[in-house]
């Protein structure tokens, strides 16, 4: 079942469910794929971008997490955490730490990168490997980790 198609069925399952928290990231998220979704024509969406909406929500959501731990506002990281849990059910597995340590560590020695400075192919190697399924934020520090 198409990512989208799976949006729309669980709309539909929160509404029967009178579950508003769901319905409501639900919706964000559909809408949110239907902005790209105008925003690509006059060709059609594919996947993969639907994947880069789910995953541009997902870091939007954490972002907003540590800023309202910050400001003490905890009734807004409570928020934004259950529409995190209901976001990352659409996105593929995660790779663990361990996981992108070896890919980073496989890809060093591949590009044959020596100092930081080389880190810019190094990231772009590894997130074409894991095909989106490593944190972009953990690879980049393990790199800098690696490599420094």
């Amino acid at each position: 079942m198409e990512v989208r198609d799976k949006v729309t069925a669980d709309i539909k399952a929160a509404m029967l469910a009178k579950d508003s928290v769901k319905l409501g990231a639900l919706r964000m998220l559909q809408a949110a794929i239907k902005n790209r979704e105008i925003d690509m024509r006059p060709n059609p969406i594919t996947a993969d971008e639907i994947m880069g909406v789910i995953k541009k929500l997902v870091k939007q959501r954490k972002e907003s997490i540590d800023q309202f731990q910050q400001a003490g506002r905890q009734d807004l990281v409570d928020q934004e955490t259950s529409e995190l849990k209901i976001l990352e059910v659409y996105l593929p597995a995660q790779m663990s730490h361990e996981q992108i340590e070896a890919l980073v560590t496989e890809v060093i020695a591949s590009v044959g990168a020596k100092t930081v400075k080389d880190m810019g192919p190094v990231m772009k190697e590894v997130i074409a490997r894991s095909g989106g399924t490593a944190d972009n934020k953990i690879v980049s520090e393990v790199i800098k980790s690696k490599l420094a």
